[in-house]
């Protein structure tokens, strides 16, 4: 069989070890150092963009026609808005995610010299002061408020901390990783898809898997905010394949378990031939999955094709229920996603044509309905 056999263990220690770097979009140096020396393990050669996206090739047998394979290291976070009269922070969010879930997070500031350690609450908290109101009080981020574990009472007092307006806020993780494989956090997405990346990597190299074309490790810093892998992507590569949550949920097909294959998100379908190329790969390989359209939701191939990359774009998925609040996944979704990589990686080149940028109708794809002419 084509697909590799995963260390779940390191897949989960390296999941782990993800979720324990705070890496808000904008606030990524540590988490690309920490993942930049595990591909330098591997044997990998590390380029990194100017702000941080990371590039490692894996060669193949053939340069042109590349495959990239991405995910992003960025996560949701907030950033300080304004300093209040009572000493506490007003928040923005970093990404699109519900106050709702920020009320009750836990979370650190990191001013210009140092971090604090505080509390999101709701703007009317206790319930022995305000009674009911606490449960009709309004949801968002201007009914929300961080409170400083230091002594502050007013604005000249979080100035004296170093704390200012922008300063990055970054939300506590804090997983738990079941016995029966269910692991619930915040921020796996995208983390969990990095550590899904890894263990496919790591599975080859352990097996020395050979690959006609060159891989593309690809892991991008700003995919919460829209900008993805814009400005990653070398002229060789003609597919790439995004890693990211699937979004379990009531209308939706994906599923906690095996690999989610989505066919459309919100800028439009995904590539036809490359979608079902995984799809055949996951039959082919006994890897249990289902397809979803995702209505709301965008990821890194999308920012690839807008910023104007001519490749073919899929995205395959781990199920995530609850996603950009308490989420919860199961390592069953994430060992499948990582065999589907292994098998899709050592796959044969199909489309001959795409080892050139651009040429004429000779070898250019059909998809299977007559056309015009046909008999």
């Amino acid at each position: 069989m084509a697909r590799h056999s995963i260390d779940t263990d390191y897949l989960a220690a390296q999941l782990r070890a993800l979720l324990a770097i705070p890496s808000p979009t904008g606030y990524t140096d540590t988490v690309v150092r920490y993942v930049s020396e595990e591909l330098q393990r591997f044997g990998l050669e590390v380029e990194l963009t100017r702000r941080g996206a990371i590039r490692a090739i894996r060669q193949g047998s053939r340069r042109a026609a590349a495959r990239a394979i991405v995910s992003h290291l960025d996560t949701l976070g907030a950033q300080v808005k304004g300093l209040k009269s009572n000493g506490r922070l007003e928040l923005v969010p970093i990404g699109t995610w519900s106050a709702r879930f920020a009320e009750g997070a836990r979370a650190t500031i990191f001013a210009e010299d140092a971090t604090y350690r505080g509390t999101i609450l709701p703007l009317k908290a206790s319930g022995h002061t305000f009674n009911e109101e606490v449960d009709t009080a309004p949801i968002g981020w201007a009914h929300v408020e961080l409170r400083i574990d230091e002594i502050v009472r007013a604005p000249a007092d979080v100035v004296k901390l170093g704390i200012d307006v922008g300063d990055t806020v970054a939300i506590d993780p804090q997983p738990e990783f079941l016995d029966n494989g269910f692991i619930v956090s915040r921020h796996l997405d995208n983390k969990a898809g990095v550590a899904v990346m890894l263990a496919a990597l790591e599975a080859m190299e352990r097996a020395g898997s050979k690959t006609p074309v060159d891989i593309h490790w690809l892991f991008t810093i700003a995919e919460e905010v829209g900008v993805g892998a814009a400005s990653i992507l070398k002229p060789e590569v003609a597919s790439m394949v995004a890693v990211d949550n699937g979004t379990s949920a009531p209308g939706q097909n994906s599923s906690e378990f095996g690999v989610t294959v989505a066919m459309a998100d919100q800028t439009g379908p995904f590539d036809y031939h490359l979608t079902r190329k995984l799809v055949r790969l996951c039959r082919d390989e006994d890897i249990r999955f289902q397809k979803d359209v995702f209505r709301y939701y965008r990821s890194d191939s999308a920012s690839a094709v807008e910023a104007g990359h001519d490749v073919r774009t899929a995205l395959v998925t781990f199920g995530v229920d609850a996603s950009h609040g308490w989420e919860r996944i199961h390592m069953h979704a994430l060992r499948s996603l990582a065999e589907l990589l292994t098998a899709y990686a050592v796959s044969a080149l199909e489309i001959e044509r795409d080892l050139k940028q651009s040429g004429d109708l000779a070898g250019f794809t059909r998809q299977p309905l007559a056309e015009a002419g046909d008999e």
